[in-house]
């Protein structure tokens, strides 16, 4: 049997040669493909969340995976509706969210990986959403530096796509590609496993589950029929020229420039380049000349359009024509916009966006990308009451280093993302703001002062910028250390993204994890029968210290930092009874 990596490799070149894919539903029976899919999604937030059933990553197992591969053997796996929850959108309605059982999620993150493999080289280069090696920065950067002279942005959002994309036409797309009828009545039965909202079932007649590991890619394999359109028949059909025909005036300008410079006259010189950095080089309505660009991050899509107003109006309503009639979607009326570029600014991935307009000067035309005022508006409030800076009563029990941190990393990730903006300047009021509000936890914590914490924790960088910083030495380790602020504020266009973690503690490789798990050893009693994995969210629930005889089974998992621990079926029933756990002793000989 060929190990995960062979088998994404073979399915990988098949989608490269646009080969069609046969025989996929066997490739769910490989016991590493699962090992593989738990090594990525153990970590995630939601892993310890029970759906409509208790069921978590906590006593993931190799006997688990087993049971999955021998009902996928007998095409008797059944999907369990999700648990419905709804989260708070930023216009302030709500979103509705699924939550699967585990060995759903692991399944359909085995389903992903393969759809993944194979769709991934075919997608459009103008989609960046749910994608290795893409993001919004991505999309972004293609804006910046290939959108200049952009006369007209067309800003598109689909209402509900997630929730409206239509399951018939889903599939018929996934058949033009894969001749598999068991694995398509898979993806079938999971749109239509339904879910359950305040204890009732509802069956789902459209949609992709939201919160359901395989719903991104399969939205990407749904839209990527728009990508094709728009990359095929609308820019072709609104791309033409390869230049713009220059303007009369300017040149006659330009050459009399030329005669001035010769015979040495440089008043006539002044005179002349006064004048022509208000003349345009070139005919900004030259009707041979046309360009129109194209971007996609998930349901949202942006179009940059330099022609008349009027073509601009019959992409938008073709696009619309399109989605109705092929998708069966529907534009949001009231988010999409069609937006001068000169003297309005789009909204596109909390960035906005406009071509400078600055005749005579140098740059005028190239895009700016700028932070929207209500973003600092929003991000400020969430620090603030009544208008001014709060301490944060949820953190006040966390350690100085965690609470330091935890500011630190929202901070800096707000400042990354917007490190392309042109006024990132206005985050000095975002750090003052959360700046007050760290130091107000701190001292409300200590019943303090803002001024005495200040002065404990105040550094200052090498670029003489004032951070708040807490260093916690460790014997014969590099010491740890926690910071918020001491990022200079500059527009960094070109720069690449990486957020690097505050801590260094030893994170476990997907690798270890699985050769942990195939070892099939219990880390506390030696056992070799029905061994798990238990699992805690995060490391400070352990909170040993203080406490004079901590259980074994925390003492190991404190001191290995490893929030996973591998123990047979017994001593996993003791961990969560509460009762002492029994050790290697316990087996003599």
């Amino acid at each position: 049997m060929r190990n995960a990596e062979a088998i994404l490799d073979i399915i990988h070149e098949r989608g490269k040669n646009g080969s069609d894919l046969e025989d996929v539903y066997r490739q769910l029976y490989n016991p590493d493909l699962y090992l593989k899919a738990y090594g990525r999604i153990y970590r995630n937030d939601g892993a310890m969340t029970p759906g409509t059933t208790t069921e978590t990553v906590d006593g993931m197992s190799m006997g688990k995976i087993a049971k999955i591969i021998g009902l996928l053997r007998n095409e008797r796996y059944q999907w369990t509706p999700v648990r419905r929850t709804y989260i708070p959108k930023s216009s302030g309605k709500m979103r509705p969210l699924g939550i699967p059982t585990w060995s759903d999620k692991l399944l359909q993150e085995v389903m992903r990986t393969i759809l993944d493999a194979y769709y991934e080289p075919q997608f459009s280069t103008m989609s960046h959403g749910f994608r290795p090696e893409r993001g919004c920065h991505t999309a972004l950067k293609d804006i910046y530096h290939g959108w200049t002279g952009t006369k007209w942005f067309i800003e598109g959002d689909i209402k509900g796509c997630f929730d409206n994309i239509d399951h018939t036409i889903l599939l018929s797309i996934l058949r033009e590609k894969i001749h598999d009828n068991r694995f398509l009545t898979l993806v079938d039965k999971l749109l239509k496993a339904g879910y359950c909202e305040e204890w009732k079932y509802r069956p789902t007649l459209s949609g992709t589950p939201q919160g359901g590991v395989i719903s991104p890619i399969l939205s990407n394999i749904y839209l990527d029929q728009l990508d094709k359109f728009v990359e095929k028949t609308f820019i072709p059909q609104y791309t033409r020229g390869k230049k713009k025909r220059r303007v009369t005036a300017y040149s006659r300008l330009h050459s009399q420039l030329c005669r001035s410079r010769k015979k040495g006259d440089n008043t006539r010189c002044k005179i002349l380049l006064k004048a022509l950095r208000y003349l345009s080089t070139v005919d900004q309505f030259d009707p041979n000349y046309r360009r129109l660009r194209y971007i996609r991050y998930a349901d949202d899509f942006l179009l940059g359009f330099d022609g008349p107003k009027n073509e601009a109006e019959e992409i938008k309503n073709q696009l619309r024509e399109f989605l109705r009639d092929h998708l069966k979607l529907e534009l949001s009326p009231e988010k999409t916009l069609i937006t001068h570029a000169r003297t309005e600014k789009a909204r596109f991935l909390g960035y906005h966006i406009s071509t400078w307009n600055k005749p005579g000067l140098q740059g005028h035309g190239n895009i700016t990308l700028r932070i929207p005022s209500q973003v600092i508006m929003d991000k400020t409030s969430r620090y603030k009451v009544h208008g001014k800076p709060i301490h944060r009563t949820e953190l006040i029990e966390d350690s100085d280093f965690s609470i330091i941190e935890k500011y630190g990393s929202e901070y800096r990730g707000y400042v990354q993302y917007y490190a392309y903006a042109d006024n990132i300047g206005w985050l000095s009021y975002l750090q003052w703001v959360m700046r007050t509000s760290l130091l107000k936890t701190l001292a409300r914590k200590y019943q303090s002062t803002v001024t005495k914490m200040a002065k404990l924790y105040t550094g200052k960088t090498i670029d003489g910028l004032n951070y708040i910083r807490l260093i916690v030495p460790r014997e014969g380790k590099p010491p740890l250390m926690a910071r918020f602020g001491g990022i200079n504020l500059k527009t960094r266009p070109f720069a690449m993204i990486e957020d690097l973690p505050t801590n260094q503690d030893r994170i476990p490789t997907r690798s270890e994890l699985e050769t942990r798990l195939k070892a099939d050893v219990c880390e506390i009693c030696g056992s070799t029968r029905n061994v798990q994995v238990h699992h805690v969210r995060k490391l400070a629930d352990l909170k040993i210290k203080g406490q004079k005889e901590p259980p074994l089974w925390k003492q190991i998992m404190a001191s290995r930092r490893r929030k996973t621990l591998m123990v047979c079926e017994e001593c996993h029933a003791d961990i969560h009874a509460g009762r002492p756990t029994r050790t290697r002793d316990d087996f003599p000989g």
